[in-house]
């Protein structure tokens, strides 16, 4: 049992899938698991363990930011002994290139945060994703016949801001969407030496400001959930 989660030693699997709602990880258990035990509920962030085909995995939820993902991938890297999370969430593109509902496999995040410099002393203001996870989303990918775009991704400190420009970090790293999350768990992945992955939905699109409907979001993430459930089963 660690701080934020109160799983017992033993309740969570090696392989977790992280959203960032804690209504969509129990509609992912509710739906796609098998033999599912609600593990811990502190905070009302729920932590599901289960089997998926036979393969046995623990899905949670991150809250929103790198803060608060930072500290349940922490918890569950070091706590608990997960070798692997795959960050699974929603994101805004920086470009009309993208679409509604196009999913994006982070190969770098990028941040003006300051999480990887007061946890562990680094400096740099990118992060890629760590260890096998991502080949193996592109493998299951082309195996499920879904496109899958990869390149960086921004991770905001703010959802809202006064600049209406892209930020000045955008640009640098010519980012392709904007989410909040991914940087922090790349840090704490590389620095501990597990694996991580970030997996997305475009659920707007920042310059035309079209968005997934409240009805639509349900369905349109689907396609990204069944990816990572098939991507687990290889890992």
């Amino acid at each position: 049992m660690s701080i934020h989660i109160s799983a017992r030693p033993g309740e969570i699997e090696k392989i977790v899938l992280l959203a960032g709602d804690p209504l969509r990880a129990k509609y992912i258990a509710d739906n796609y698991l098998q033999n599912v035990t609600l593990v811990s509920s502190t905070r009302n962030i729920y932590f599901f363990t289960g089997t998926y085909k036979d393969k046995p995995l623990t899905i949670g939820a991150s809250g929103m930011g790198c803060p608060s993902i930072g500290i349940y991938s922490f918890e569950l890297f070091t706590e608990y002994d997960a070798d692997c999370i795959i960050r699974i969430g929603t994101c805004g593109a920086y470009t009309k290139k993208l679409k509604l509902f196009e999913l994006i496999n982070a190969e770098t995040a990028c941040s003006e945060s300051t999480y990887a410099a007061c946890a562990y002393g680094y400096k740099k203001d990118s992060f890629k994703h760590q260890g096998d996870a991502f080949d193996v989303i592109n493998d299951t990918a082309v195996d499920l016949n879904l496109e899958l775009k990869n390149g960086t991704i921004h991770s905001g400190d703010v959802f809202y801001r006064a600049e209406k420009d892209k930020p000045a970090i955008v640009k640098k790293y010519k980012c392709l969407a904007a989410e909040m999350e991914a940087f922090a768990l790349f840090a704490n992945a590389r620095y501990l030496k597990k694996s991580a992955a970030t997996l997305l939905t475009v659920s707007d699109i920042i310059p035309t400001h079209e968005k997934i409907s409240a009805d639509e979001r349900e369905k349109a993430l689907l396609p990204m959930m069944k990816l990572a459930l098939e991507a687990v089963l290889k890992l």
